[in-house]
């Protein structure tokens, strides 16, 4: 990754600052225990919040940082999904990097189209003929949509996930694509990479 888009971009100091500040509530929890004089749960509650809210940033700060350097249009893609996790349009979204796709995937509609976060949005436009399937971004290119993603290998009896976030698992255990999801039950928005799925924040998540 480019480490002038990571370094010092005001979220990676939200986020340190964040970390410190759990650290310190723990070191608070600690001494709370150590008096035997009080109570840590409202201490320990907090600290869980904080602990999401901090894997939340974590998650939002790597994906630029991850997407930086195979797509310019990264900015496009982070504003498309803010405006479909407000709007609760659900979306899948590959971002291609290192490993071609094509041999994981069923190929759906060729488009070949400059990317920007309008047209993105507007693919996944409920109604719209190609919104049910998983939009391929190559380089600065909407390169095809209305793809047909493998679904994860791993055994989900008994957690909810939906069949967006097991297409967006199985791409990436195969390959090193990054794939985006929007849930259009509750607007929330993950990431798949390496198999292992990520939320992030947006504006309907606030901090």
């Amino acid at each position: 990754m480019k480490k002038s888009d990571c370094d010092f971009s005001p979220l990676k100091l939200n986020l340190i600052q964040q970390l410190e500040e759990i650290v310190f509530h723990m070191k608070e929890g600690i001494e709370t225990l150590k008096a035997d004089d009080g109570c840590a749960l409202s201490k320990l509650e907090a600290i869980k919040d904080q602990f999401e809210t901090v894997e939340r940033m974590a998650a939002s700060f790597y994906l630029n940082c991850y997407l930086s350097p195979f797509t310019d249009k990264y900015l496009d893609i982070s504003t498309c999904i803010q405006h479909l996790s407000n709007q609760r349009h659900g979306a899948l979204i590959v971002i291609e990097r290192k490993d071609a796709v094509d041999p994981f995937i069923h190929t759906g509609t060729l488009m070949q189209a400059a990317l920007t976060h309008s047209l993105l949005e507007s693919i996944f436009y409920p109604g719209n003929p190609l919104h049910d399937g998983a939009v391929v971004i190559r380089e600065n290119q909407i390169f095809s949509a209305a793809n047909t993603l493998p679904l994860s290998a791993q055994n989900w009896s008994g957690k909810k996930l939906g069949t967006r976030h097991r297409a967006a698992i199985g791409l990436t255990e195969r390959c090193d694509a990054l794939v985006l999801v929007v849930s259009e039950e509750t607007g929330k928005v993950s990431f798949a990479v390496d198999g292992k799925l990520h939320p992030i924040m947006t504006t309907s998540s606030p901090l």
